[in-house]
């Protein structure tokens, strides 16, 4: 079955479907990451999206159940140079192919992925469409693409969040290690699209996770009694998350915060910054961040398309904690003696483990102090 792959500015790349029949629509981005293609289709950060994987070979280690971020497939569509049809590892339970199939999810493979990822860094990300059918006419697959809304303006936190608040308790957390802690703390997750390696990140430091969905209010959150605050990753343009941004502001001040991701932006919002589409974003698992503090480099995993703007916080007297050593850009903001402190990357994903630790411990020490 023959697929394509449709730009709005009418460019077009044609490849051979190995996923669900079909067609969909989603901003094209490209991912650097060698290995966590799992991780990726499963990000509820990648919402709408159609993403490309710059790596050659996709799906050589199969596919199982643990490797998971959320409880489904989260990207609008799937583009690789080749996929493995015959994966080799002792976890694997099925190939790339039938998981895309089984979540009818559109994959297509044999298209030049080096010529697509150069054209979104020359052009920048931009609206797509995926067709993939027995004679799929390429100007259709144009014509959804830019018929297609977009993702600035969008609220996506509230097409991924829960539909309630819930506990989070995992087996797969390090028990052991949570057993060490000394203290156990009682923390309010706010669901933008939030991973499991971060719930699993905050019970292995001894909290009692209760994630709460996106529209929750400062009064609700305060109403749970925690001992903090974290704000989570998701997709779309912060500046339509208005009402996450109100709760924020209410809460500021109030307990220690720490945000990841869309989480970062939003709290850049509440505290009066403004956020930006970036070109063509930062996705993938090897972007070198500046700790502006101890002067460390952390190789980070990445995946946003918006940033805060940190020139519209210089009278708020937050500081930016964290750059980007590829474009300059946000990495961090944070005010200690307000207890709060937000990174634009995902320690959790364990690329630069020493700053995952960091970070986290840093949480469980505002909220020792509160």
């Amino acid at each position: 079955m023959k697929g394509i792959a449709a730009l709005e500015d009418g460019t077009v790349f044609e490849g051979e479907s190995f996923g669900a029949p079909g067609e969909a629509v989603g901003e094209v981005v490209f991912n650097t990451s060698m290995t966590g293609y799992q991780e990726v289709l499963t990000d509820p950060s990648y919402c709408s999206q159609i993403v490309t994987m710059t790596y050659p070979l996709i799906g050589n280690y199969g596919i199982n159940e643990s490797d998971v971020e959320s409880a489904r497939i989260q990207v609008s569509g799937f583009l690789v140079k080749e996929a493995c049809s015959y994966p080799s590892n002792f976890t694997s339970q099925k190939t790339l192919s039938a998981y895309l199939k089984e979540n009818n999810i559109i994959g297509i493979e044999g298209i030049d992925t080096r010529k697509l990822t150069r054209h979104i860094r020359v052009a920048g990300a931009m609206k797509g469409a995926l067709c993939a059918s027995e004679n799929p006419v390429a100007s259709d697959c144009i014509a959804k693409a830019r018929a297609w809304q977009g993702l600035q303006g969008l609220d996506l936190a509230a097409a991924v969040t829960c539909k309630k608040p819930y506990s989070w308790d995992d087996p797969h957390a390090d028990a052991s290690f949570a057993a060490k802690n000394k203290h156990r703390f009682s923390v309010v997750a706010f669901d933008f699209g939030i991973k499991f390696n971060i719930l699993r990140l905050l019970q292995s430091y001894g909290c009692d996770v209760t994630v709460v969905p996106a529209s929750t209010t400062a009064e609700e959150a305060l109403a749970l009694k925690p001992d903090g605050i974290f704000l989570s990753n998701g997709p779309g343009d912060p500046a339509a998350v208005t009402y996450a941004v109100e709760a924020i502001r209410k809460l500021i001040g109030r307990l220690p915060i720490f945000g990841i991701c869309l989480g970062h932006q939003l709290l850049g919002l509440a505290l009066g910054a403004k956020t930006y589409k970036l070109k063509f974003g930062h996705r993938g698992a090897n972007h070198p961040v500046k700790n502006l503090k101890n002067g460390s480099i952390q190789i980070t995993s990445q995946n946003h398309g918006f940033c805060v703007e940190m020139d519209s916080l210089a009278k708020t007297g937050v500081k930016m904690t964290h750059i980007n050593l590829n474009d300059t850009t946000c990495e961090g903001l944070g005010d200690m003696d307000r207890k709060f402190f937000s990174v634009q990357y995902h320690p959790e994903a364990s690329p630069g483990p020493h700053e995952s630790r960091y970070l986290f411990e840093n949480f469980i020490k505002l909220m020792e102090t509160k």
